[in-house]
């Protein structure tokens, strides 16, 4: 690098005219100026001893956990990642920020060759975004203290690939679905326990509605019901399922496709078989038989529901081959909304769907909707064509 004395500065101002040929720096005025020093950052220091290493390495992951619980990650995804990470090390022998893509194709080719789908995608993904983290936050310091370049040694060359798109469900046509209702309100008269049946049925009859998740009705409290809100009433869904693990992702669910005729029976004429206080805080919208310690009624679990629907199916749908399930009443609930006429970024809104693409999914069209949309497009081009005829 090239270091100028103040002498040498005012003699080179002395001899070069700046702007127009009659301006001239004087002496005194080029004394006053000086050149600031800049590092080249290609120079060549001392590695960093191993102790200093291991301590940095350990400040580094601990720094990523807490990054990825400021983002709001899940407790069970940020542990996840740590032992992706740690399993990855423990493989490598060194700090990770030395792999390089051939690293990763002998770990990913050999070691996890034989494994689940799903473990390879996520150790490839949580290696991904430390190695993200590392260039946003530590590549200055990782490139100081190594002279390495920090890179990512996942590319589109050795990246685990998915497992493909899900089976597709075709959920049971609306007369089925009004069926299997149908059946399931007439046992309400005559079965032994009659809160729980009500309960899980009008569970079921949401799910189907608006859509709903089974873990996001279970999780419902009864302030969750907004009747004030929007021209039906708004449900809450405060637990809603998060990308990738990113944590709840809640969302206003309107009350239509008669939802808030369901509710209204519930609230008003079966919560009342489980708990008397309805201005309690935190009390659960649909609540389980047992008690909690403080003698209120508990929240009802996931597979309670899950196993209710599956029974009341096999009762009073016996004809449909498959199992009717909380997510199958969910692709039912998409269908039939599109078949109502709502668009599909208001279907993504009401399910919770972070992209309109997953919402396509869930649309299946049943009879002769396509049929009759490719008849409707000929008879448009034929009317078209009718002027171009001589």
């Amino acid at each position: 690098m090239l270091v100028l004395s103040s002498e040498e500065i005012s003699g080179f101002l002395r001899s070069y005219r700046l702007g127009c040929r009659s301006c001239w720096i004087g002496e005194d005025e080029g004394a006053r100026l000086s050149l600031a020093v800049v590092r080249d950052l290609r120079e060549v220091r001392a590695p960093a001893g191993p102790q200093v290493l291991a301590a940095f390495e350990t400040d580094v992951l601990a720094g990523f956990v807490l990054a990825r619980a400021a983002a709001g990650m899940a407790d069970t995804t940020i542990r996840s990642d740590a032992l992706h990470l740690e399993q990855v090390r423990a493989w490598f022998g060194r700090p990770l920020w030395e792999m390089e893509p051939a690293d990763a194709d002998r770990y990913f080719g050999k070691v996890l060759r034989a494994t689940a789908k799903g473990t390879r995608l996520a150790r490839s993904q949580a290696l991904r975004t430390y190695f993200l983290f590392l260039e946003i936050r530590h590549k200055i310091e990782i490139h100081q203290l190594t002279g390495r370049v920090v890179q990512c040694p996942i590319d589109e060359m050795n990246r685990p690939r998915g497992a493909g798109r899900a089976a597709l469900r075709i959920p049971p046509s609306a007369a089925q679905v009004e069926l299997l209702f149908a059946g399931w309100r007439q046992e309400l008269a005559t079965c032994r326990k009659y809160g729980p049946a009500a309960r899980n049925y009008a569970a079921a009859r949401l799910m189907a509605e608006v859509g709903l998740r089974v873990n996001e009705a279970s999780h419902l409290d009864l302030n969750d019901v907004k009747w004030e809100l929007g021209r039906f009433g708004k449900l809450h869904v405060r637990k809603g399922k998060g990308a990738r693990g990113s944590g709840p992702r809640e969302r206003m669910v309107p009350l239509i496709n008669n939802a808030g005729a369901t509710l209204r029976w519930f609230v008003q004429d079966v919560w009342s078989c489980f708990d008397d206080d309805h201005a309690r805080h935190g009390a659960p919208l649909f609540c389980s038989e047992r008690r909690d310690a403080d003698g209120s009624a508990a929240r009802v679990g996931n597979e309670t529901l899950r196993a209710a629907l599956a029974a009341a199916a096999v009762r009073h749908l016996p004809d449909w081959p498959d199992r009717v399930t909380p997510h199958v009443l969910r692709h039912f609930c998409a269908s039939q909304l599109y078949l109502g006429g709502m668009d599909l970024v208001a279907i993504q809104e009401t399910l919770g769907h972070a992209w309109v693409a997953t919402t396509m999914n869930y649309i299946h069209v049943h009879a002769t909707h396509v049929e009759d949309a490719w008849i409707a497009g000929q008879q448009r081009a034929a009317t078209r064509l009718k002027g171009l005829s001589p």
